[in-house]
């Protein structure tokens, strides 16, 4: 697909919006959306089933969208349920097509063939991980400066019955160049329980898309994770945006490497 902004009236796989945006940061929302496409039906589940977690990262794109209009930044969003096929997977992960999310069977992805396998992943995970390719490389035709990748996600308060008391997780691999300034700056406001690789890590398999263009670029990088029963409404999409582009900002205007290498000279 193109780089320009979408229409959101027309159905697509994969959505840029701002892509020429001044700032480093480029946000990513993998799970924005609970849409299945029409051929699948709901997977054989009930209509609530894709309301729920397992379908989406509910209010991880208000706060994506916040974030790219407050930091004029690029944000790349999949538009497709991560139930059809979950972009934040390596291609050989068991739970790349998942027959069981959480403790929720989905029928429809019960014994896949290759075959179907393969039409999910030219659905939604191939041009998704391309968008985001084809972005950094006209960025870098048009001479903006390497980018900075941040994956915008949310989690549940509780899993298989145990509580999560994190109001947000900061999750980063060993170069925490955006991580340790972006803990540090929520910890200062001293109202929220931080969680530094919790409640994932990238040992999780949940770091598949800032491996994939970030570490294995050698850029830098940031996993957010926000409970999701605090952004249940716009009001909070846009306050948790708005904290989140502040302290991003700040970081941006002090000595901020992009690349891992420029980093390790300082």
């Amino acid at each position: 697909m193109g780089l320009s902004q979408a229409t959101h009236s027309v159905w697509e796989p994969v959505r840029v919006s701002n892509p020429d945006g001044g700032s480093p940061f480029v946000i990513l929302c993998d799970h924005a959306s609970n849409h299945i496409p029409a051929p699948y039906g709901r997977l054989g589940l009930e209509p609530d089933d894709l309301q729920k977690h397992i379908a989406w990262d509910p209010g991880a794109l208000g706060v994506s969208q916040g974030m790219a209009a407050l930091l004029d930044a690029p944000l790349v969003e999949s538009c497709v349920s991560r139930l059809i096929i979950d972009c934040n997977r390596p291609l050989d992960a068991p739970d790349l097509i998942p027959a069981t999310s959480e403790l929720t069977t989905v029928p429809a992805n019960t014994d896949l063939d290759a075959l179907e396998r393969q039409r999910r992943i030219a659905l939604s995970h191939q041009p998704y991980h391309a968008a985001i390719e084809e972005l950094a490389r006209e960025r870098a035709r048009k001479g903006f400066p390497a980018p900075v990748y941040v994956a915008v996600h949310s989690f549940t308060p509780v899993y298989r019955g145990v509580d999560r008391p994190w109001h947000i997780g900061i999750i980063h691999d060993e170069y925490d160049q955006v991580a340790a300034p972006l803990i540090a700056g929520l910890q200062a406001l001293d109202q929220y329980c931080v969680g530094i690789n919790e409640p994932y890590s990238p040992a999780d398999r949940v770091y598949y898309t800032l491996d994939r263009h970030a570490s294995a670029q050698g850029l830098a990088a940031v996993m957010i994770e926000i409970r999701n029963d605090l952004i249940t409404t716009p009001k909070e999409e846009k306050a948790w945006a708005g904290t989140l582009s502040a302290i991003l900002k700040e970081i941006a205007q002090g000595p901020l490497s992009t690349t891992r290498k420029a980093a390790n000279r300082i």
